[in-house]
């Protein structure tokens, strides 16, 4: 069975609430969303019915989701339910992740999930963010605030990707 994740961004566009199809996210996003449709009570409706499956990575997920995100560059940008999802998407075989996070789906890029865009058309740039500094021009992998060098506040650049490739 292929299982679509949702992040939170995917319950605030009401992904799941106009489909038939089955869902999973992690507890850390279900406590981020649950005040969403409270009224009607459909969260719990769906999760009654099969719709929606709630459940955690392992750790070994996380710490492999979390090591990617430090090699992209992207793990300041993300949150613990942003690290919970990749991480439950990468232990399920054939799962996709629903979101327009651009983090997320540079993430799950390299560790070769695929990424189901909400309303946009999702990333077209996949690669390693860098610190540079845009007075001596050194670039610098660590997340520094300012150049160790000249002491110029840094910038972010995105070195993008060629080829493909990922490592699930």
């Amino acid at each position: 069975m292929d299982f679509k994740i949702l992040d939170a961004s995917a319950f605030y566009a009401g992904v799941p609430f106009g489909a038939n199809d089955n869902w999973c996210t992690t507890f850390l996003v279900y406590n981020e969303i649950k005040h969403i449709k409270k009224g009607q009570d459909i969260l719990n409706t769906m999760i009654e019915t099969g719709r929606l499956e709630i459940r955690d990575p392992q750790k070994e997920s996380i710490k492999k989701a979390i090591s990617m995100s430090k090699k992209t560059g992207d793990y300041n940008q993300l949150s613990k339910q942003d690290i919970s999802i990749l991480a439950l998407s990468h232990e399920i075989s054939h799962s996709k992740i629903v979101t327009d996070d651009f983090a997320i789906s540079n993430v799950a890029k390299y560790l070769s999930i695929d990424v189901l865009p909400i309303m946009t058309s999702g990333i077209k740039d996949q690669g390693i963010w860098i610190h540079y500094c845009p007075g001596c021009k050194k670039n610098y992998k660590k997340n520094y605030k300012e150049c160790p060098v000249c002491a110029t506040p840094l910038k972010r650049k995105l070195l993008k990707r060629r080829g493909g490739g990922g490592d699930r």
